[in-house]
């Protein structure tokens, strides 16, 4: 018994900030980070009277994000009231949509384990976000902050086809990757702008009714939602196990205490009283919409990443890391054009040095100082033996903080290689000369000694000698 004869059902639903300028029925910024209530009016701040304008690159926007996911984009969706009460919400209540949403049954694709799995996308509707409660901001008090009060929002709910942790944390990182891909959201789950509620039940294998399920909430990275998932799963085994019934519940995910907790009673939809918004008529996609957006999606992550394998050989591994970030991918490829050397070679200097630098300095790619074609002539130095690898690196971090011509930088350091034939055979003579000891065990089988002549002529020329021309006169002086 155990974990071992339960199968977890999970289903998720992420909320994601579309990227406006404007909030959703008013023209208030959505500019993270104000002042506390600098960003509102009497439409977010839910004055009588006032009336509600939709803002029409929202719906432009959560097209798009359906088109992409392979939703069937509804001609006419209607605008819902959800009505609860917290402090948060100055209306008493989110116009949200409900019953008749604007994207339906679409699907993401995702890997795990080298296994693909469709994972269905029940529905897309748009809302507006609720403002931001402050608990103990001092003397005790509890304040609200409504600069989110009006934020445009997409709902993403899927399906409940995720089997495991591991299944929803891949499925949350392909859906941001996507959205963020569509630039319709920046992916920021410490801002808020991506959060993700997970429905959890087990069932018995062999079972067709499905257990009953409890909400978690409070997750914010993918790192905690396995965590809180995987609570949960064992928290609900062990209730049915001992003989307990699991209880329709909204429950906290306390990453301090790695434990979900109990929050409320789980609402269903009836508590909220649904009802159509009077202020708002019915949602009518304009003609024509669908057909643009679908003709102006960028090349997804999924289709890039097969084609980054196909088309340049790289591993899935590198593959992976470069479409993990649109304009690190398109970088990629434009020095590709400029270089026309190995592909996994130029992959390594993205997975390693760039991504290195770029995290050291918390910068993106678009604000890098060097251009495709400096980085390009930087390499082809490397492999034409102008430079050795480390002078590579060198230069490279110096184009990194200046954005200097690569040639110029190592004209003025001096770190061309010896050229002279000459110089390395008699660098390479000084060496064995004085380790005879070393050159003995060479010749007496011990070839891993080799590498440690290298590095005293590397030393003895300065670290200016060409690699592989020491290599190959050290052989041929030893015999080999």
């Amino acid at each position: 018994m155990g974990l071992a004869s339960f199968q977890p059902v999970i289903g998720l639903e992420v909320h994601a900030q579309l990227l406006t300028q404007s909030k959703i029925f008013c023209s208030c910024s959505t500019r993270f980070g104000a002042e506390p209530n600098a960003h509102t009016c009497p439409v977010c701040l839910g004055m009588p009277g006032v009336l509600p304008v939709l803002n029409a690159q929202v719906v432009e926007f959560a097209v798009r994000a359906g088109v992409a996911l392979g939703c069937r984009i509804n001609a006419r969706s209607i605008w819902s009231r959800k009505n609860y009460f917290y402090p948060d919400l100055p209306k008493g209540y989110q116009i949200s949509q409900y019953d008749q949403p604007l994207c339906e049954h679409g699907s993401l694709t995702i890997d795990v384990d080298g296994t693909e799995r469709r994972v269905g996308i029940r529905r897309i509707h748009l809302e507006e976000d609720a403002g931001k409660n402050i608990h103990d901001a001092g003397g005790g008090e509890s304040l609200v902050d409504l600069n989110r009060a009006g934020v445009p929002l997409v709902e993403i709910v899927s399906e409940p086809d995720l089997r495991s942790s591991a299944e929803a944390s891949e499925y949350l990182k392909a859906l941001r990757d996507l959205l963020v891909y569509l630039e319709v959201n920046d992916g920021n789950l410490e801002e808020g702008s991506f959060r993700c509620d997970a429905n959890v039940s087990v069932m018995r294998k062999g079972s067709t009714e499905l257990g009953t399920r409890a909400e978690l909430k409070n997750i914010n990275s993918f790192r905690f939602v396995q965590k809180a998932i995987d609570h949960e799963i064992v928290r609900q085994v062990e209730i049915l196990e001992s003989g307990g019934k699991v209880i329709q519940e909204t429950r906290l995910w306390d990453p301090d205490r790695g434990e979900t907790r109990s929050m409320r009673s789980k609402e269903e939809a009836h508590d909220y009283r649904y009802f159509p918004e009077p202020d708002l008529p019915p949602l009518v996609v304009p003609a024509g919409l669908e057909e643009r957006v679908r003709a102006s999606l960028p090349e997804l992550p999924r289709d890039k990443l097969v084609r980054f394998q196909l088309e340049y050989g790289l591993p899935a591994y590198d593959a992976r890391i470069l479409v993990a970030d649109r304009s690190l991918a398109s970088f990629f490829e434009a020095v590709w054009k400029h270089y026309g050397g190995s592909a996994k070679k130029l992959a390594n200097w993205f997975t390693g040095e760039l991504q290195r630098l770029l995290k050291e300095e918390g910068a993106s790619v678009g604000a890098l100082r060097f251009s495709a074609g400096q980085l390009a002539a930087l390499l082809k130095l490397v492999d034409g033996g102008e430079i050795s690898g480390n002078a590579g690196k060198e230069v490279f971090a110096e184009m990194f903080r200046t954005g200097q011509d690569p040639a110029a930088i190592v004209a003025e350091r001096g770190l061309g290689l010896e050229k002279d034939a000459g110089a390395v055979e008699a660098a390479v003579d000084a060496v064995l000369a004085a380790n005879a000891a070393e050159v003995e065990k060479y010749r007496a089988g011990k070839k891993q000694v080799l590498g440690f002549l290298v590095g005293q002529v590397m030393k003895a020329m300065k670290g200016k000698g060409n690699p592989a021309q020491v290599n190959a006169v050290l052989k041929s002086r030893l015999g080999d």
